[in-house]
């Protein structure tokens, strides 16, 4: 630019200078630039290397800003704050790595390590109903809960049970790793009644829930069936998404994706009316995901 041209900087530690980084403006000392020695900014201001000003007298710094405010405070206090998020810090680590400031650099890399490590997913165990009331209670998230006790039966199961037991577990895994930054989805496992069962609950209360077992009747003798209403357990995860961030449900959205009954349980019903709820599950799952 015009009236840009090369200096040396060169002062008393407690001299005032003007940075323009990337057209974020700094105001700071000579002292705090070369505070940490065999650095890019101590060797700026040092006089070891030329540097370009305007005509204004700011010293211009093709870098960046948004994080230099973060690198000053560091060379004052010998401390950071990290940014919230691992983009972010990514950020600030190339920032630290340019101005050779290994303190920094040190800071992201233990961080952005734990983030790796970090569980994509986390489901609490249930133990008890007290712990269960107080999680609802807490939740700042919608929940789902899987209840599955598979030694409590007093009948045999019938042939396809088993399958659809572990259909179940493993939809849940599916649906808790889609969207666990969501929903909260919590498994009890120790001591349900229920065999295999699924609860909704928004805003500390059950809206939903969906029964997986019946007993069915053969020719000598009872059986327990359990099933696996995939498209119903789906659609109760979508309509969770209406207590999201919300002090009770949508109710237009409430009556245009619900078909349950009285007192909001829902029970096996046939292949078809399956298929249909498929259906139906995959035309509102579009507008509840992009919200």
């Amino acid at each position: 630019m015009s009236g840009d041209q090369k200096t040396v900087i060169k002062g008393n530690p407690s001299q005032y200078v003007k940075l323009n980084v990337g057209g974020t403006l700094h105001y700071t000392t000579i002292g705090t630039l070369t505070k940490i020695p065999d650095t890019m900014l101590q060797a700026m201001f040092s006089g070891r290397m030329e540097v370009l000003t305007d005509s204004e007298g700011w010293i211009l710094i093709d870098r960046c800003g948004k994080h230099f405010g973060t690198v000053l405070n560091f060379l004052r206090d010998g401390s950071v704050g990290l940014p919230s998020t691992v983009q972010e810090i990514e950020e600030l680590h190339a920032e630290a790595k340019y101005y050779c400031i290994n303190g920094i650099s040190i800071i992201c890399e233990k961080s952005l390590q734990t983030e790796a490590l970090a569980p994509i997913c986390q489901v609490p165990f249930i133990t008890s109903e007290e712990e269960r009331r107080k999680f609802i209670a807490n939740a700042a998230r919608p929940v789902v809960e899987l209840l599955i006790n598979r030694h409590n039966n007093k009948y045999s199961y019938t042939s396809t049970s088993d399958e659809n037991l572990l259909k179940n577990l493993e939809m849940f895994d599916r649906l808790a790793l889609r969207f666990n930054g969501r929903i909260h989805f919590i498994k009890d496992a120790i001591g349900p009644s229920e065999i295999c069962c699924w609860r909704f609950y928004g805003n500390g209360k059950k809206f939903a829930e969906v029964c997986c077992t019946s007993i069915v009747y053969a020719t000598d003798r009872k059986h327990t069936k359990v099933e696996f209403p995939e498209a119903r357990i789906y659609e109760e995860t979508l309509n969770s998404f209406l207590y999201e961030n919300r002090p009770g449900p949508d109710q237009e959205l409430m009556r245009a994706t619900s078909a349950r009954g009285a007192g909001g349980v829902t029970n096996c019903t046939s292949d078809e009316e399956e298929e249909k709820r498929i259906s139906r599950s995959a035309c509102i799952s579009k507008s509840m995901l992009n919200r």
